[in-house]
């Protein structure tokens, strides 16, 4: 398994975020991390990149432990926060230069090139990131978190706040995304999960409420929606 997360938790004082999770996120699928606000889904993506230290538990990404082996492991990762952390004053391909040299790629300029035609930001690639729209800017924090061709990219609220076109043209990267990687995808969308993912974590209040493929899911709840089961089971 790409990802496996052990009796995972975190606690803020007396409030359990994450009260001791454990799941596993396979190659070639994406996993859709599904949760009203407040769930715990940003909280587990972060304990994921080893951002976030956990209060009790383990996880690992492609064996390396997130807390022990940090710099082994981001190796191996690309993340996408909820609100992408980018250098504004910035240009695209400046920026994206940037953080393949701070990968240490060997023909960084080359794997800038492919990574712009592969997100859609050719056009735009001679601009400042502050003058992009919301979208493109979103584009730019997928080429960098997938620049360097991690095994696992974990994505938080990928597509908050896009347009429809533009929600429809990440989506599509996504799902090629995750032809060859393991994807890790967090989303309070119900039809976010139904237009990416395969498999499909569904949380509430810290603790996992449904961990299964979404045809299984369905079928399990006699093929009521993936919505009215997202309803019953965190309400």
């Amino acid at each position: 398994m790409s990802i496996k997360v052990s009796a995972l938790a975190k606690h803020f004082d007396k409030q359990k975020a994450v009260d001791g999770i454990s799941f596993e996120a396979k190659p070639g699928r994406i996993l859709g991390f599904l949760g009203p606000n407040g769930a715990g889904k940003s909280t587990t993506m972060r304990m994921l990149t080893g951002y976030t230290v956990p209060t009790s538990g383990s996880a690992s990404l492609c064996g390396y432990d997130t807390q022990t082996q940090n710099l082994e492991m981001r190796s191996i990762m690309g993340y996408l926060p909820e609100n992408t952390p980018l250098y504004m004053d910035m240009y695209v391909k400046e920026f994206l230069l940037f953080v393949a040299n701070t990968y240490q790629l060997k023909h960084a300029a080359l794997k800038v090139e492919e990574t712009i035609k592969k997100v859609g930001l050719t056009l735009e690639q001679h601009k400042k990131i502050a003058m992009l729209s919301k979208g493109y800017k979103q584009r730019v924090g997928l080429a960098q978190a997938i620049i360097h061709d991690p095994q696992v990219l974990i994505l938080d609220e990928p597509t908050s706040g896009l347009d429809p076109n533009q929600l429809s043209e990440i989506r599509d990267l996504i799902k090629n995304l995750g032809k060859d990687k393991t994807v890790i995808l967090s989303t309070h969308i119900m039809q976010e999960v139904e237009a990416i993912c395969d498999d499909v974590i569904i949380i509430n209040k810290g603790t996992i409420v449904a961990n299964a493929s979404i045809t299984e899911l369905k079928a399990e709840h006699s093929g009521t929606s993936l919505e009215d089961i997202f309803r019953k089971l965190t309400f």
